[in-house]
C-alpha cells in the first residue's frame, strides 16, 4: 500500500532512495548536454552523409533501448523504417544475449547499438557482423569497453555515454531516469545530420531546459497538491493504469510508462492508442476490475488490502488537424465510473512535449516506487 505521507517528506523520500532514482530523474537535463557535448566532441556535427540511409536497425538490451527505438521510431515516421533486432538468449544476462543482424541488411542501412552496459558479447558479433555486410554502425555505449572496442574496430561511429554530473560511473539498472536520454541524445544529434529526424543542437538545449522545468515542478520539495508527479503517483495508488495515448509522440511514452512502473515500482499497467482503444478496453472498463465491480463482503478493511481498480491515464500530446478522440474517451469512462488521470504537455516543440511527459511519468513511477516500498 503506498505511504502518501511519505510523498511530502523530503528527508524520507531520501532515505527510501537508495538507488538514486530521484537524482537520476532530476539529473536528466544535464544528462542531455552532456551527451550532447560528447557527440559533438565524437563528431557527429562534422559529419557530411550521402543521404538517408535505406532502414534503420537498433540493438541493445533492455528497457532504455527499446525506449530509444520506440521514440525514434515514431519521429522518424514515413521518413525511414526503422526496425529493432530483439534479443534472444536463455537468460537476460549480459553474456547469454544474442542478436542476429536481417538478411536484407546491407551498405545502404544504418545499425544503431544502445547499451548502458557495453559488456555484451552478442553486441560485438552483431558489429563485426555489420562490418562484414558493409552496413554503417554507431553505437552510444559505456566508454573502454567490449562494444566500444568493437565499434571502433569496424570504423564505426562510437559515443561515449554521459554520466550524470556527480555520478563515478554509469548506473547499471538500464531503467534508471536519465539513462534514456544519455542514449537517445546522440541519436537525435546523428539522425538530424542524416536528414532523418529534425533535432538541431538548439532544439536539444531547449529539451534539456523542458526537463529541467519538470525537474523543478516534480521535486521531491514541491508538495503534492501542485507537483504533477507526486499527484500521479497519488492516484495510482490502489489502481490499475490503463494509459491511453493521443499524438505521435504520446504513444511511445505510454508504452514507456508501462515498463517504469513494471522496473521500477513493480507495478502491471496497460497502454493502447486513441481512438483504438475505446473499443479494445471497453469490456475492460465493465469487468471485474471496473470501479464499480464487485468487492468482497467479507473482506477485512483494516488488514486487507483493497482490490486493484481501473483508472485511465489520458497522455495526450496536440491533436493532428485539431481531431481529438480525448472528449469520447473522457465520456466512455466516466460513464463506466472510471476515475481518470490527465496529462497535457505545455506548448512547444514535438521534442520539448515528449521531454515534458517521458520527464513527469518517470517522476510519478520513481515517487509509486519509494512510497509503495518497491
Amino acid at each position: 500500500m503506498l505511504d502518501e505521507s511519505l510523498l511530502d517528506t523530503p528527508d524520507a523520500l531520501s532515505e527510501a532512495d537508495r538507488r538514486g532514482l530521484l537524482r537520476g530523474a532530476a539529473e536528466a537535463g544535464a544528462r542531455v548536454r552532456t551527451a550532447l557535448r560528447l557527440g559533438t566532441e565524437a563528431g557527429i556535427p562534422d559529419l557530411k552523409p550521402d543521404g538517408r540511409p535505406r532502414a534503420l536497425l537498433i540493438a541493445g538490451p533492455g528497457m532504455a533501448s527499446a525506449g530509444v527505438a520506440d521514440l525514434l521510431g515514431a519521429l522518424a515516421g514515413a521518413a525511414c523504417p526503422l526496425t529493432r533486432i530483439h534479443p534472444t538468449g536463455v537468460a537476460p544476462a549480459a553474456g547469454a544475449l544474442r542478436w542476429e543482424l536481417p538478411g536484407w541488411a546491407g551498405s545502404v542501412d544504418l545499425l544503431l547499438i544502445a547499451t548502458a552496459d557495453g559488456g555484451e558479447p552478442g553486441l560485438s558479433i552483431l558489429v563485426d557482423q555489420a562490418y562484414r555486410r558493409g552496413c554503417t554502425v554507431a553505437a552510444v555505449a559505456p566508454s573502454d569497453t567490449p562494444v566500444a572496442e568493437a565499434v571502433e574496430g569496424a570504423h564505426g561511429l562510437f559515443v561515449p555515454m554521459a554520466t550524470g554530473p556527480y555520478e563515478e560511473e554509469v548506473p547499471l539498472g538500464a531503467a534508471a531516469p536519465g539513462v534514456l536520454w544519455a542514449l537517445l541524445t546522440p541519436m537525435l544529434a546523428l539522425l538530424d545530420r542524416t536528414g532523418v529526424v529534425a533535432a538541431p543542437p538548439d532544439a536539444l538545449q531547449k529539451v534539456a531546459d523542458r526537463l529541467d522545468q519538470v525537474a523543478e515542478r516534480c521535486g521531491p520539495a514541491i508538495a503534492t497538491y501542485s507537483n504533477p508527479a507526486k499527484t500521479l503517483a497519488a492516484e495510482l495508488a490502489d489502481a490499475l493504469p490503463v494509459i491511453w495515448t493521443e499524438g505521435q509522440a504520446a504513444g511511445p511514452v505510454g508504452r514507456r510508462f508501462v515498463s517504469a512502473l513494471a522496473d521500477l515500482a513493480g507495478r502491471p499497467a496497460l497502454a493502447a492508442q486513441l481512438p483504438e482503444a475505446l473499443a479494445s478496453h471497453t469490456v475492460l472498463l465493465s469487468g471485474p476490475l471496473a470501479a464499480g465491480g464487485p468487492d468482497d463482503f467479507f473482506r477485512d478493511r483494516v488488514e486487507d488490502p483493497p482490490a486493484f481498480r481501473v483508472r485511465v491515464v489520458l497522455l495526450r500530446d496536440r491533436p493532428t488537424g485539431g481531431l481529438s478522440a480525448v472528449p469520447t474517451a473522457r465520456e466512455l469512462a466516466l460513464g463506466h465510473d472510471t476515475a481518470i488521470s490527465e496529462l497535457e504537455p505545455e506548448e512547444g516543440s514535438d521534442l520539448e512535449t515528449l521531454a515534458e511527459m517521458i520527464a513527469i511519468t518517470d517522476f510519478a513511477a520513481v515517487y509509486l516506487s519509494l512510497a509503495s516500498g518497491a
